[in-house]
Parts: structure tokens; sequence; C-alpha cells
């Protein structure tokens, strides 16, 4: 029943969305029509304004005749954008074919509107009807229009092609923030698996205290990490502390041979970083570090700047022995950074790993320096 009540809450606010959306766009379109309109009748008013005063016809006497033309073009004119918008759905050459019939249908109504005016001005002489001054008037008049619906197509087009890239811009946001969602909480069950391994160690090795002990820092733990948005960055200082509270759950398994240090310029403290990013590298560093040496292994994680960029290093020693050759795999960790640090930054983000010139295991973050 919470499920049904759930997904129904989730499609009505869908659906709500998408009317916002729509109003937004019409709102929009309608915002852009009348600028249009009101740019291109004005360029008419100034040219035929132009080419009457070359003619011999005073400009400012005839400027009210001009206004109710204009008038009743503009009139037209939304009327003309009113049937293109109806039918936007058509193809391009339909779209063209609707121009032209819709030119060829309003300018003989427009015409006769400038044939009207002028018998107004020659009042009250009744001027006789010239066929083929009309004609020139027809011209003249589907001129206008058709380079109106032209024009109207044209940012039309242009209006939906902008909807459609921002369509586009929210899918690949959700697309992105879904990705983040997904590799950020790849981390929780692989460090839960670890910890509650060590757990189970620590109890058959007879030490149910420091289990116990064991289980409350992890709860802590995890009620801080479960409060983190996965999709959001936090401070550099938080993210170092989250990591020693996890060094300080390991080190209840690995008291005898765990060491760890951190070198973090107090003015790096308030970069951001994206939540848990050091936790799968920390975690292989314990795993392959600490896990398989007898001898005390130091873990440290530093920080500096380099052309605009944040690096985070987390280095432990390495185990006599243990070669290059038979360095296990990384696994999850590695390759779960990295996409992170993709999806995240796209190339300015990068993660490495691999033997350092002192010999130690060294993985490497690198990304763009953000302050607070």
């Amino acid at each position: 029943m919470a499920g049904k009540y759930a997904n129904r809450h989730a499609m009505n606010a869908d659906h709500l969305s998408a009317l916002h959306e729509n109003a937004g766009s019409r709102a929009e379109l309608r915002r852009m029509t009348r600028q249009l309109g009101a740019i291109y009748w004005f360029s008419v008013f100034i040219i035929t304004s132009l080419l009457w005063h070359f003619v011999g016809v005073d400009a400012w006497e005839s400027a009210p005749g001009k206004l109710v033309w204009i008038g009743a073009s503009v009139a037209i004119t939304f009327a003309i954008s009113a049937l293109i918008l109806r039918w936007r759905h058509l193809s391009f050459l339909h779209k063209a074919a609707l121009c032209f019939v819709l030119t060829l249908l309003c300018s003989p109504f427009s015409a006769s509107v400038d044939f009207l005016i002028a018998s107004w001005y020659m009042w009250p002489a009744k001027p006789a009807f010239a066929p083929r001054d009309f004609v020139y008037s027809l011209i003249e008049n589907s001129s206008f229009f058709f380079g109106w619906a032209c024009l109207y197509v044209a940012m039309l087009y242009s209006h939906e092609v902008r909807q459609q890239e921002r369509r586009l811009a929210v899918i690949r946001e959700e697309a992105l923030t879904a990705q983040m969602r997904a590799l950020r909480y790849q981390i929780n069950p692989h460090f839960l698996f670890n910890t509650f391994n060590s757990i189970a160690a620590l109890i058959e090795e007879g030490m149910p205290n420091e289990a116990k002990r064991m289980v409350v820092v992890l709860s802590e733990f995890l009620r801080t990490t479960l409060t983190l948005d996965p999709f959001s960055d936090v401070r550099l200082d938080r993210e170092i502390a989250l990591q020693q509270d996890y060094l300080a759950i390991e080190r209840e398994r690995f008291s005898d041979r765990l060491n760890f240090a951190f070198d973090i310029p107090p003015p790096l403290s308030g970069a951001l970083v994206p939540s848990l990013i050091l936790q799968p590298l920390v975690e292989n560093a314990i795993k392959h570090g600490v896990g398989q040496a007898r001898a005390p292994i130091v873990v440290r994680v530093d920080a500096r700047t380099a052309e605009q960029k944040l690096i985070l290093t987390v280095t432990n020693d390495v185990a006599p022995g243990d070669g290059v050759a038979e360095r296990p795999s990384i696994g999850i960790g590695l390759a779960n950074v990295g996409e992170r640090l993709t999806a995240r930054f796209g190339d300015r983000g990068r993660c490495k790993a691999g033997y350092n010139d002192k010999g130690e295991w060294e993985a490497m973050i690198e990304m763009p320096l953000c302050a607070e």
C-alpha cells in the first residue's frame, strides 16, 4: 500500500513538473513572439516611411494611416503565428507550404485595408479602384507576411531547440546524479564486509571487549557517513576526520601493526572534495599493506596543490618480500574512485596508483581545487 502511494506521489510530482515546464515554455514563446513582432513591424514602419518619402509622400501626414495598416497587419500576423504554432509538428516542407498558403489568404485582406486607408485620405473624393495598384499592394503585403511567417518558423525552431537542450541537460544531470549515487553506495558494502570480518576475527581470537568497542565505533562512523549527501562535496578536514574514525576502527584489530599519519596544510582544510572519496584508498592500504604485514606499517594521507589542482595521496609501507609482481589487484576500490572523479570532474579528475621511488605503494587523487 505504501509502495503504491509512493508511486502515485512520484507520478503526480512528475505530472506537476511537466505542467510547470509546459506553462513556462508557452510563456517564453509568447514573450519571444511579442518581441519579434515589435521589432519586425517597427522595422516595416521605418522602411515604408522612407520609401513613401522618396516617392513624394510626407512621412508625418502618412504616419496615422501606416499605423492603422500596421495594427491590422499585426492582428493578421498573430493569426498566422497561431496557425503555424498549431501545426508546428509538420515537416519543414509542409511548414513552408503552409506559410505560402497563409500568405496568399491574408494578403488580399491587408491590401483591402490599404485601399480603405487610401480612400480615407482622399475623402470626400471617391477613388477609383485600380487593379494594377491593388496587385502592387498584394505583392508588397505578401512579401511582408511571408517574411514574417518564415521568421516565425525560424524562431519556433530555435525555441524548440533550446527547450530540447534544456531537457537533455536535465536528463544528463539526472543520469550523472544516479551514476554518482551508485558509485558512492558501492563503498558501504565493501567497507562493511571488511569491518564485519575484522569484528568476527576479534571474536574468534577471544577478544569480545575489543569487538564490542569496535561495533560501537562502527555505529558512530555509519551514523556520520549515512547523513552525507552522496552527490555533495565536503570539506577536506571533515573527510580526513571520517578517515581517522575509520582507521580508529581498524586499529582495534591491527593495534600492533597499524600506524597512520596525516599531513594536511591548514590552508587546504576548507578545500571541497567528494564525500568519502578517500575511503576506498585507505581501505586498500589497510587490506594490502597492514593486512599482509607482520611488522608495523604506516599509512600516510597527504594533501598538496599544483596548478590549481588538489592532489591527495594515500601511501603505505610495503612489507618485506612483497615485490611489485606480487602486488595484489586493488579491485573495485581504485576503479570506483576513478569513475566517481570522471563523473564529477570529467578529464580534470583522475586517480592512479603504483609504487613510488621509495618503494612504497601510493594511490593519488587529482581534482580541481575548489574552496568552500
